[in-house]
């Protein structure tokens, strides 16, 4: 076992303020991420690819911007047009695009530096990389934003990009011991994204901090309504040198699953734990339970997932057979077995759904759930299970994870929020209250 998390660098807040403000050179913080990896990816295996240090310094006279001297990880589904875009497949092992997508242009018109691309599962599906988690080595970080999680994880970077179609944001970032966000659907840019299932992918932000992440969000949100399915949310009041406003203390719904039969005694420790510090700042938690129809939207998720991503990847399992694993050539054949009625059935539920969840939680400011079972598992063959974050996902809401404890062999253990559509302010400002009351507790 390899404990890979070292001392770390300023985050991406702090960092930002501190280069702006000079009192950190914009070189110095790329060095220092850049000699972090440097002794950490022999083992770590976050990256796919990174640009030379040697790029990245001769770029910054020309720059400015909130992001200058900030290195980023871009999930490498992400279109850039300096590094190749491999989507984790043996089809696109080598492929160079001539164009960065949207939120990748964004990134550097805002001086942020491309530092490298992050290891997915192939396609965003399963068959894990090479990633292990920076707590320990023996363990899964969790997918499919493996190498995202793992690279903020252990320092060296404060951003990175990840994606989310079940659970491949808040799970990494729960078994790596990080913040993880995914804004509410269609808030982020996602054009030039590589595909998986277009009525559930989100595109999230992997931080240190609920800062960092509201910090990303505000510069990196969609500003308009071009793409498809984009919405257009405003950016969260944050003052220049302590971040976001907490909220005031929150009425949270602590939430009765039909998985819980799933959570290890760990993970029930913690969340105990969790509601008895909460509640002793005084937050209201009190259990709640969903109307049975939303779990049938679990259900709902896979037939999209399936229909749509098996439509994706269907020319894949055509052309090369040899070079996609079973787990994508099933894809396919469960998604061809999906009807058109069902396929709209789902549909039809989950904006039903969406557009009721506000009612159904109108007692509440949040719901306060687990993100995983427990802590990262120990191997690389699988990426845990993602049941608690699939609901959230196949509604489009917000969701936040909070790293509160570890076990006894030192793996991350988290807290889940999340909340009604479009209120991703308010879910931070929960999220920053959570952060602030759990770490004065320790």
């Amino acid at each position: 076992m390899q404990n890979l998390r070292t001392t770390l660098p300023l985050g991406l807040f702090d960092a930002s303020r501190a280069i702006q403000s000079g009192e950190l050179t914009a070189a110095d913080y790329l060095s220092q991420c850049a000699a972090i990896a440097d002794a950490l990816e022999p083992s770590l295996h976050a990256f796919v690819s990174r640009m030379p240090l040697k790029a990245l310094l001769a770029e910054l006279p020309a720059k400015d911007g909130a992001f200058k001297g900030i290195p980023i990880g871009v999930k490498d589904l992400v279109a850039t047009k300096d590094l190749p875009t491999t989507n984790g497949s043996a089809i696109y092992v080598d492929q160079m695009l001539s164009h960065d997508a949207p939120i990748v242009t964004r990134i550097r018109q805002l001086g942020g530096a491309v530092f490298g691309k992050t290891v997915t599962t192939e396609f965003a599906w399963r068959g894990p990389g090479l990633t292990v988690n920076p707590c320990n080595s023996l363990h899964t970080p969790g997918g499919s934003s493996s190498g995202s999680a793992a690279a903020v994880a252990a320092g060296i970077l404060p951003l990175a990009l990840g994606t989310q179609t079940v659970g491949s944001v808040i799970r990494p970032a729960a078994y790596c011991g990080i913040v993880g966000f995914k804004a509410s659907f269609g808030a982020v840019p996602r054009q030039d994204v590589f595909p998986f299932s277009s009525s559930l992918d989100h595109v999230g932000f992997l931080t240190r901090s609920v800062d960092d992440a509201a910090f990303a969000f505000n510069l990196l949100r969609n500003t308009t309504t071009d793409e498809h399915d984009s919405i257009v949310l405003p950016a969260v009041a944050m003052d220049q040198d302590s971040g976001l406003t907490p909220s005031t203390s929150p009425r949270l719904a602590m939430l009765k699953t039909p998985f819980d039969d799933r959570l290890t005694d760990e993970q029930k420790q913690v969340m105990a734990q969790t509601i008895e510090k909460l509640r002793a700042a005084g937050a209201v938690v009190e259990e709640f339970s969903l109307p049975e129809v939303y779990w049938t939207g679990i259900d709902a998720l896979f037939c999209l997932l399936e229909s749509e991503g098996g439509a994706v990847h269907e020319e894949h399992v055509k052309l090369f057979p040899e070079r996609v694993t079973q787990h994508i050539k099933d894809l396919v054949t469960h998604g061809k077995l999906r009807g058109a009625m069902e396929y709209l059935y789902a549909r039809n539920l989950q904006k039903k759904l969406r557009a009721e969840f506000t009612q159904v939680l109108k007692s509440y400011d949040a719901i306060l759930t687990v993100p995983a079972t427990g802590a990262a598992p120990e191997g690389l063959g699988s990426t845990g299970d993602p049941v608690f974050c699939a609901l959230w996902s196949f509604l489009g809401v917000p969701a936040l994870t909070l790293p509160v404890s570890t076990n006894k062999q030192g793996l991350p253990l988290g807290v889940q929020l999340v909340a009604p559509y479009r209120q991703d302010a308010t879910l931070l400002r929960i999220g920053k209250w959570a952060e602030l009351n759990l770490k004065a507790a320790h």
